[in-house]
């Protein structure tokens, strides 16, 4: 299959481009500014399908819209006339279509123009109007809101938010990119006699902004999204990808002893705390048990052994743990337990808690094993 990607460059077009480099085995064949009129002829007169992501959005002036928009639509289409295969073509259009503004206005030409020319040509035509998008790889500061809003929070910039309750209907690009490829394999997704992507989010811009300066806490705070929430999802990845290059990283607070040391990793109002405890050889750490509280351990390096003993019985379980073959424990409600490193070197233990410690409310009762 050969592919033609316009605008390949752009936001959409790269991550179209990368992800069928990377899922499958076609030949993509890139346009974009840089190209000239010979190569774009060369590749659209062997192309299988063409994909137009290409235009003008935020031109100097208004005329820019019909020569960026419809005369490239009408250019590429004169080409494809000349093509036997008469491939598939596959138009990112705009829900501004609908508006009767220079933008939408160009984007409902082009839109006609290529219905017209499917008819009387015989090519297959998908016509996306797609809403506002978001993902990595936009350009913040130019055209989408939640690339500029995650840009700037990510450094410590202001933003702005006029309206609260404004509401933005979305697509992931992740759902964009699956629905194209789904489109050049012959399976789009058509609702009302039209094709769409599926996956549409309305949310209001202040929950966006809201959202997005909550991620950026998260370091401080180790929490968490709501990754059974798909747009909560979907945006913490976006923000992820717009954080600057020295902010990778972030450190953790380790409560050290000469027992060794204690860090909490994450911590979830509904799944619970990860945290990483460190032992040195001969220690032995707990010898406690809770009522309601419950727990997973999981040696990582090193090796030991933990113990429980049920409360009011006297016998003792042992399970040894080690690195060298991986198994979790689990520390059930009523026994008190322990974990002693058996080793000559420090023993690491991963341990999953299911709820957040409370100073308050601790559960959890001293008794030696």
């Amino acid at each position: 299959m050969k592919i033609v990607i316009t605008g390949s460059n752009g936001f959409v077009g790269k991550n179209l481009k990368e992800d069928l480099k990377a899922t499958t085995d076609y030949e993509i064949f890139e346009v974009h500014r840089q190209t000239s009129s010979d190569e774009l002829k060369q590749y659209l007169l062997v192309a299988d399908s063409v994909v137009h992501l290409a235009g003008v959005n935020r031109p100097q002036n208004d005329t820019e819209f019909k020569i960026g928009n419809v005369d490239f639509l009408q250019q590429i289409l004169e080409i494809l006339k000349d093509n036997p295969k008469q491939p598939k073509i596959i138009f990112a259009s705009s829900i501004q279509a609908e508006i009767d503004t220079p933008y939408g206005n160009s984007k409902r030409e082009s839109e006609h123009l290529l219905i017209n020319f499917a008819v009387q040509n015989g090519n297959e035509s998908l016509i996306y109007r797609l809403p506002n998008l978001f993902g990595k790889w936009c350009k913040p500061n130019y055209n989408s809101v939640i690339a500029t809003f995650c840009h700037n929070i990510a450094r410590n910039k202001e933003i702005q938010v006029n309206d609260e309750d404004v509401e933005l209907k979305l697509n992931y690009i992740d759902d964009v990119i699956k629905e194209f490829k789904n489109a050049i394999a012959g399976r789009p997704t058509i609702k009302n006699d039209r094709p769409e992507v599926p996956n549409v989010f309305e949310e209001k811009l202040g929950t966006v902004a809201k959202l997005l300066y909550r991620f950026k806490e998260m370091n401080i705070n180790k929490s968490l999204p709501n990754i059974e929430n798909p747009f909560e999802r979907a945006l913490h990845s976006t923000f992820l990808s717009y954080l600057p290059k020295d902010k990778f990283s972030y450190p953790l607070k380790m409560n050290v002893d000469d027992r060794g040391s204690f860090t909490e990793i994450f911590k979830t109002i509904d799944r619970g705390q990860v945290s990483v405890n460190i032992s040195k050889p001969g220690i032995v750490k707990g010898n406690h048990w809770h009522h309601t509280k419950n727990e997973k351990f999981l040696v990582v390096s090193g090796h030991g052994v933990i113990r429980f003993r049920k409360v009011g019985d006297d016998k003792i379980i042992e399970y040894p743990v080690t690195s060298e073959k991986l198994e979790v424990v689990d520390i059930p409600v009523g026994y008190t337990h322990n974990i002693e490193n058996l080793g000559d070197t420090d023993m690491v233990t991963i341990m999953w808690v299911n709820e957040i410690f409370d100073p308050h409310n601790p559960d959890t009762y001293f008794l030696e094993v």
